[in-house]
C-alpha cells in the first residue's frame, strides 16, 4: 500500500480506486463489472410502464376531484381521503417530467394539471405564508399554514415542470415567487426545523433558527431545474448559496461527514447536534450537486461531491444484511436507527449511476450493481401479490402488509432519470461523458 493510499485510508477519505483495485509490479488495474446497458433500459421501463405508472393511475390518482390519494394499502385500498400538499407538488412534477422527457401521452399532462387545479384551492391568501400541510380531498385548507418550506418548494417543483410541459410562462413565474418567499421564511433567525430535530427522537432538544440540510436540498433541486429552464441570476445565487453552505459549513472535517443541522449562522452546534449526520439526505444533496455540476460544465464540483457521495454511501452500508442505513444519530458512538427505508437506496442508485455516465467511475460501477442487486431483492412486495415497492421496513426488510404509503416522488424519480442515464449511455456506446470526445 502506498503512503497516498494509506493516507487516504486512515483519514477516512475515500480512495480514488474501487475495493477490487489490484497491485501488481506497483501499477493498479480495476475490474469493470459488465454493464447489460440494453437490459437495464427494459428493466427500468418495465418497472415504471407495467409496473408502477398502472398501480397509481389505478388507485392513487383522483380523477373525481384531482390530485393523489397516497395513503394507500398494497393492494390499492385507500386508508384515508386527506391529501397533503407535499405530494401535490411531487406529483405534478412526476407527470410533467414524464411527459417532458419519457412518453409525451396527454393523458400525463392531464393528471398533473388536475393536481395543480386542486393544489390553488388552497393557496395561502398572506404571501408571506405557506401552505397547509395537510388538505381536504377537494383541495380545501384542511389545518393551518404549514411552518417549513418543504410543501411549498414541491409545488414550485412541479410548477416549473409544468410550465415548461405546457409552454405557460405564468405557472415558472409562480414557482420563482414561491421560492423566493421560501427563501426568505428560511432565512429568518425563528425558523423552527421541526422535522429534522425527529432524526433524534421525540426527546430532541428545541432548534429554533436551525440551517438545515434538508432545505438546502429543495432549494438546490427545485432551483437548479428552473435555471436551466430560464437563466436567471437571483435563483443560481440561491442554487450556489445552498452548495457552499452544505460543502463548506455541513460537511464536518472531524468525520468528513454531512451535518443535517447547523447553527443559524452557519456555526456547529456544540451538542448533540454536531453529532448528527441523516445520511439518507446527505447521499440523496450530493446527487444532486452532481447534476449541478455537470449542468454547469464544472467538473471540480461534480469531483467533489461524487468522492463526498461516495464516502456516505460507504459509511451508510449494512455490512451484515446489505443496504444502506438513513440516520446516523451519533457518530462517535456509531449510533445508527436500524431500519431500512427504500428512499436512500434509490438516492444511492441515481447518484451512483451519474458517476458512472460521467466518469465510468469502477467503484461507483461495482457498487451500482451491488446495491441494484439487494434492492430488487428486497423491496419489491411481489410476496403480498403487489407491485408496489416497500417505502419502509425493519433492518432485513421483511414485508410489511400493513404499509399505507404509496411512494409518488423517490420512486418515479429514481425510474426515470435512471432510464434517462442509461438513454445518454446507449447513445454514446456506454462511453462516459468524458471520454465521449
Amino acid at each position: 500500500m502506498n503512503r497516498r493510499t494509506f493516507n487516504e485510508f486512515i483519514l477516512g477519505v475515500p480512495a480514488l480506486l474501487s475495493p477490487e483495485k489490484i497491485i501488481s509490479a506497483g501499477e493498479s488495474r480495476v475490474a469493470k463489472p459488465p454493464f447489460d446497458l440494453s437490459a437495464m433500459r427494459d428493466q427500468y421501463r418495465k418497472d415504471l410502464f407495467d409496473d408502477y405508472l398502472p398501480f397509481i393511475e389505478r388507485f392513487v390518482v383522483d380523477r373525481e376531484y384531482g390530485g393523489f390519494h397516497c395513503t394507500v394499502r398494497p393492494n390499492g385500498d385507500l386508508v384515508s381521503p386527506e391529501k397533503r400538499a407535499w405530494f401535490e407538488g411531487r406529483g405534478t412534477w412526476v407527470f410533467s417530467f414524464l411527459y417532458n422527457n419519457i412518453a409525451r401521452e396527454q393523458k400525463y399532462l392531464d393528471v398533473a394539471e388536475r393536481s395543480v387545479r386542486l393544489i390553488e384551492r388552497s393557496k395561502p391568501k398572506d404571501p408571506s405564508e405557506c401552505w397547509p400541510r395537510a388538505i381536504k380531498r377537494d383541495g380545501a385548507p384542511d389545518g393551518p399554514p404549514d411552518t417549513e418550506v418543504y410543501g411549498d418548494m414541491f409545488i414550485a417543483e412541479g410548477l416549473a415542470e409544468f410550465s415548461r410541459a405546457t409552454g405557460e410562462q405564468k405557472y415558472w413565474d409562480q414557482a420563482r415567487e414561491i421560492v423566493l418567499k421560501c427563501a426568505r421564511r428560511y432565512d429568518r433567525p425563528d425558523y423552527h426545523p421541526t422535522i429534522g430535530q425527529t432524526y433524534l427522537g421525540p426527546g430532541a432538544r428545541d432548534f429554533p433558527g436551525a440551517r438545515i440540510e434538508g432545505v438546502w436540498m429543495v432549494l438546490i433541486r427545485t432551483l437548479s431545474q428552473m435555471v436551466a429552464m430560464k437563466a436567471d441570476g437571483e435563483l443560481q445565487a440561491i442554487v450556489d448559496r445552498s452548495i457552499d453552505a452544505l460543502l463548506n459549513h455541513h460537511f464536518n472535517p472531524r468525520f468528513k461527514l454531512v451535518n443535517e443541522l447547523m447553527n443559524h449562522d452557519l456555526s456547529r452546534p456544540g451538542n448533540e447536534y454536531e453529532q448528527l449526520v441523516y445520511a439518507g439526505h446527505a447521499i440523496e444533496t450530493l446527487w444532486m450537486i452532481m447534476y449541478e455540476g455537470r449542468r454547469k460544465k464544472d467538473s471540480a464540483l461534480f469531483d467533489r461531491a461524487a468522492g463526498l457521495f461516495r464516502r456516505h454511501c460507504e459509511v451508510a452500508t449494512d455490512r451484515v444484511y446489505g443496504g444502506l442505513f438513513r440516520n446516523l444519530k451519533n457518530v462517535d458512538e456509531n449510533a445508527w436507527t436500524l431500519d431500512k427505508t427504500l428512499f436512500p437506496q434509490q438516492e444511492a442508485l441515481i447518484g451512483s449511476l451519474c458517476m458512472v455516465e460521467e466518469t465510468g467511475d469502477p467503484w461507483a460501477r461495482s457498487f451500482y450493481g451491488e446495491l441494484d442487486r439487494y434492492v430488487r431483492a428486497k423491496f419489491p412486495m411481489r410476496s403480498l401479490h403487489s407491485p408496489l415497492w416497500q417505502v419502509a421496513g425493519n433492518r432485513q426488510v421483511d414485508p410489511t402488509p400493513e404499509m399505507t404509503r404509496a411512494e409518488n416522488y423517490h420512486q418515479p424519480r429514481f425510474l426515470m432519470l435512471n432510464l434517462l442515464a442509461v438513454e445518454r449511455l446507449l447513445t454514446r456506446g456506454g462511453k462516459p461523458a468524458r471520454n465521449a470526445t
